[in-house]
């Protein structure tokens, strides 16, 4: 499975088997084979901002407290979204988790070559993240038993733990995420920047399709997968971090189906679809090798029937767009939506 797993974080019985197989497969549409382009402004060949000196002290998601003797400048990342993170802050990391699996799902920040692999996420390899030599370990846990920081704390290497969702405020988190990253890293004064990026491209997004003739603003964001030859779909209902930008956008998020609490996301079937009437549908566009998703809904006629599929309303992403990630990620996100509502 190349997506994010998802199953530490759900109460609902009924939705775990689906969820725990979830794998994103779409095609995307014609015209979207770039994901939006990074923005020039906080691009870090042009980065001039200061790293801090000294000695850093941090609480984690975790509330434990981290110290530093000076801020971290070798740091491994377990995890997509504080990869990408890193990488915002012009910190290369020098070891990383499925860094395959992060150039298929994550194109907001290029990973460069050399970094140091050290096998999947749930379960690094850590001879070989250990050899990198870090300053820093930065995983991604919901509580203090998660199983890979119970493996780190037996090293005497300090290990920073994040909060990878929360749908109280999926978007305060992703930046919240970001800056305890900032401070690690003595990159504050950088993260300052790209917050405010960030902020000025949401304000942007959401004065363009304010101003924009668009006849439906109901929206579902969904991914999917092939499950016993049927089609599984998983809608990014409220608490989501896509459908929480989507609504900051002045849209409407038609999901009002069960989700997790951590990451707002559903699961259902093509008649369970139904229930979003005539909303307009968003989909991944990042192809999985497991199955293609969108080939498999459009051999169904309940699927072709839906309002939002008779009227060509099914919008591919493009492809690369980690609906998990940073700001970078989030603004790709806001651009895509643009494109695809004024286009």
């Amino acid at each position: 499975m190349n997506r994010r797993s998802i199953a530490a974080a759900l109460t609902s019985a009924a939705l775990v088997p689906l969820l725990l197989g979830a794998c994103g497969t779409t095609e995307p549409d014609t015209g979207s084979a770039e994901a939006p382009a990074a923005n020039a402004s906080v691009d870090c060949a042009d980065d001039t901002t200061a790293t801090a000196t000294g000695p850093v002290t941090v609480n984690d998601a975790l509330g434990r407290t981290v110290e530093l003797p000076e801020p971290a400048k070798r740091v491994a990342v377990l995890e997509w979204q504080q990869i990408e993170d890193a990488l915002t802050l012009c910190l290369t990391p020098v070891a990383v988790s499925d860094a395959k699996g992060y150039t298929t799902w994550n194109t907001a920040e290029a990973l460069p070559s050399g970094v140091a692999d050290v096998g999947t996420r749930g379960e690094p390899n850590l001879d070989a993240l250990f050899a990198a030599n870090p300053d820093l370990v930065i995983i991604e846990a919901a509580a203090a038993d998660d199983a890979v920081l119970k493996q780190l704390s037996e090293y005497d290497v300090p290990v920073l733990a994040t909060k990878g969702a929360d749908a109280a405020d999926p978007v305060q988190n992703m930046l919240d995420t970001f800056t305890l990253i900032a401070k690690a890293t003595g990159r504050e004064e950088r993260a300052a920047l790209v917050v405010d990026d960030f902020k000025a491209s949401l304000a942007e997004a959401k004065e363009t399709v304010s101003g924009a003739d668009i006849p439906v603003k109901e929206f579902i964001y969904f991914d999917g997968w092939i499950q016993g030859g049927n089609v599984a779909l998983r809608p990014f209902g409220q608490g989501s971090l896509v459908g929480e930008l989507g609504e900051e956008l002045g849209l409407t998020n038609a999901w009002t189906g069960e989700v997790d609490p951590v990451y707002g996301l559903g699961q259902t079937d093509i008649e369970g679809v139904r229930a979003v009437g005539s909303a307009t549908f968003f989909h991944t566009g990042t192809v999985d090798p497991a199955g293609d998703v969108l080939t498999e809904l459009d051999k169904n006629q309940a699927w072709k029937s839906l309002p939002a599929v008779s009227e060509g309303r099914v919008h591919a992403f493009p492809p690369g767009i980690w609906t998990f990630g940073g700001p970078r990620s989030s603004q790709q996100v806001l651009d895509a939506y643009v494109d695809l509502l004024t286009k």
